[in-house]
């Protein structure tokens, strides 16, 4: 998850899905929207990209409450998201040879 390597697509969509803040239910719904139905993030999944996302310092805790944590993206993760869109949008570029095919 830095600079050197390629996000994951769940990484990537949960960066994307939380560019505005959001608890992890809504999360998996936003991601499923973003990706126009293709991503269906389970809790497992979700959740072990939401640790290892805030240990790495993209994303944050902006509130928790009893029943629900909610999560927002730090700066650092909206540097390595822009990366990561940089990176696919220009793999995207160099393949639209294939559009021929």
């Amino acid at each position: 998850m830095t600079g050197a390597q390629p996000m994951t697509e769940a990484e990537y969509y949960v960066l994307l899905a939380l560019m505005q803040p959001i608890h992890g239910y809504g999360l998996m719904q936003r991601i499923r929207e973003l990706s126009g139905g293709r991503m269906d993030m389970g809790p497992g999944t979700l959740y072990g990209v939401l640790t290892r996302m805030r240990r790495s310092r993209l994303i944050r805790l902006d509130f928790e409450d009893e029943r629900r944590k909610t999560y927002i993206i730090t700066d650092a993760g909206k540097q390595a998201l822009l990366r990561e869109y940089e990176r696919i949008r220009l793999m995207a570029h160099d393949g639209r040879m294939l559009e021929t095919l």
